[in-house]
């Protein structure tokens, strides 16, 4: 498994297993602790994991959380997506930044994402299972939620969106999250 700096977004890492492929299919390491402690994570702080199934042209997000914030490991386990991160830690040298990736189950890559950035996602395939590794309980009175088609951002969605949360649906621009000083991780 290799470890990848983000150079979009401080503190965030690729993770790219080595398949083993034959007539049978694939086996690989989807998670490795010695390898996410080389790049300074700690493995053990990741409490909780998490499994969503989207069709396709379905978009989860913008979500973030308050509070502490909330680090995560995703990856597509199966299908396709379209997956995106903004860096939202106003103390950090890539704030404002945007990452673009396409995570499949064809690769197993994992994308580790670190508090105080955003994390949204798009369906590319008819089924696609997406997988969270998250490092504190989830507590719904945290989520913070920002406009996926917001302007300022200019994400380039691949696809017309089929389908969202209401709470995505209505969700404020990213000016207006930013103006709202209790939104902050702590």
């Amino acid at each position: 498994m290799k470890a990848t700096e983000v150079p979009a977004i401080a503190g965030a890492y690729l993770f790219e297993p080595t398949p083993y492929a034959d007539e049978r299919g694939f086996f690989c390491r989807t998670f490795d602790a010695d390898v996410v402690r080389s790049v300074g994570l700690d493995p053990d702080a990741f409490v909780q994991d998490s499994l969503s199934r989207s069709v396709r042209g379905v978009l989860r997000g913008l979500h973030l959380r308050s509070g502490a914030g909330e680090a995560k490991l995703v990856r597509c386990s199966y299908g396709r997506i379209f997956d995106v991160v903004v860096d939202l830690r106003t103390d950090s040298p890539t704030y404002l930044g945007r990452a673009f990736f396409e995570l499949s189950g064809d690769t197993q890559a994992t994308l580790y994402i670190p508090a105080g950035c955003a994390h949204g996602f798009q369906a590319l395939t008819e089924t696609a299972d997406t997988s969270y590794r998250i490092d504190r309980p989830h507590d719904p009175a945290e989520d913070v939620t920002i406009a996926f088609d917001d302007p300022e951002l200019a994400i380039p969605w691949p696809l017309p969106v089929t389908s969202m949360s209401q709470r995505d649906r209505k969700a404020p621009s990213l000016a207006e999250v930013l103006q709202q000083r209790e939104w902050r991780p702590a």
